[in-house]
């Protein structure tokens, strides 16, 4: 007889970056092993060969797509496994750089599957924690076209036409499909994505590794992909309100709210069509569900919370800032 699937939790991905810094070992109190520069957590992924592992329950050690095999909508939402099957459709990652990323872009859905791959990527990111003087980059600050872009580039010039943003704690950025974008120094960030991976390489600093060798550059595929319009805004502005849950980004492709609690609360996802993750950024908290399911959330972890569960009784401990994630099939 087949169990009654649960919330679900799940064992940290870590990965080693150029970029990396030390704030997923030091503040979030992660162990990461042997790396030296631990750029990335993977908190949840669906991510082919790089599929998160269930830490709680009857569940304990299978991977989070063999799990979406056997309970499918049940976990996921009727709409949602129609539309992304067998693949769990969002990744949710923190990441911490100590140096800048390379500047960058992803590709919509449409050009990715018609190049052939994985598909496209829109991300958000909702900044954890940040150094004095941190900044990012987001969009363009002046006109430009493929021709000015790539000769910019060739003069070493590219940082003169980017928007840079100065960055601290809270602050939140949709990074749509197609915006040019990089994380600077000093930045510890949750980032809720689309599951894919493909990201054009456009600028990487001139590094290169102990051999001499820069990190491969994908400036062709890039051009199609880049949004040269300047937008008037790039930092997406919302209101906190104490234990209630806040939007702060909606798109097709997922909706994020921020539930800011300093009490208990329980949540009632009854009318929701759609699996949602509750991911701890400043703060933990406990849980329980409707079925006497219970655990505990540090920051930087997610839980993820089946489709066919109707509620769940959220406990922070003192003050606790959470994304709340689904998506509007």
């Amino acid at each position: 007889m087949e169990q009654t699937i649960y919330p679900l939790q799940f064992k940290a991905i870590f990965k080693e970056k150029i970029w990396g810094g030390n704030k997923i070992q030091n503040r979030l109190s992660q162990d990461i092993g042997p790396l030296k520069n631990c750029g990335e957590m993977w908190s949840l992924s669906g991510y082919p060969d790089q599929q998160s592992i269930i830490s709680n329950g009857f569940l304990e050690d299978n991977e989070l797509n063999e799990i979406l095999e056997i309970y499918m909508d049940e976990l996921v939402g009727e709409k949602i496994y129609e539309k992304y099957g067998n693949t769990f459709p969002l990744l949710v990652k923190i990441l911490d750089s100590k140096d800048w990323l390379s500047i960058q872009v992803h590709p919509d859905d449409e050009l990715a599957i018609r190049r052939g791959q994985e598909g496209g990527k829109t991300e958000m990111w909702y900044i954890m924690d940040a150094d004095k003087e941190a900044q990012l980059i987001s969009g363009f600050s002046k006109k430009s076209n493929e021709a000015s872009f790539l000769r910019k580039i060739e003069e070493k010039k590219i940082q003169e036409i980017l928007n840079f943003e100065d960055v601290k704690k809270e602050d939140v950025f949709f990074i749509p499909a197609g915006r040019i974008h990089a994380i600077g120094p000093g930045t510890l960030l949750a980032e809720i994505q689309q599951t894919s991976d493909t990201t054009y390489r456009i600028y990487d600093w001139d590094r290169v590794d102990e051999k001499g060798i820069g990190r491969e550059l994908h400036l062709k595929e890039a051009m199609e992909a880049i949004d040269f319009e300047i937008y008037d805004g790039y930092k997406t502005a919302y209101s906190k309100k104490l234990n209630e849950s806040v939007q702060i980004v909606n798109t097709p492709l997922f909706t994020t709210q921020l539930l800011y609690l300093n009490n208990g609360i329980q949540k009632d996802y009854k009318e929701l069509d759609s699996f949602v993750i509750l991911l701890a950024v400043d703060g933990s908290f406990n849980y329980t569900d409707n079925h006497g399911n219970l655990g505990f959330i540090k920051t930087g972890e997610s839980l993820l919370i089946p489709a066919v569960s109707d509620h769940i009784n959220i406990l922070p401990n003192g003050e606790c800032k959470i994304l709340e994630v689904y998506i509007l099939a």
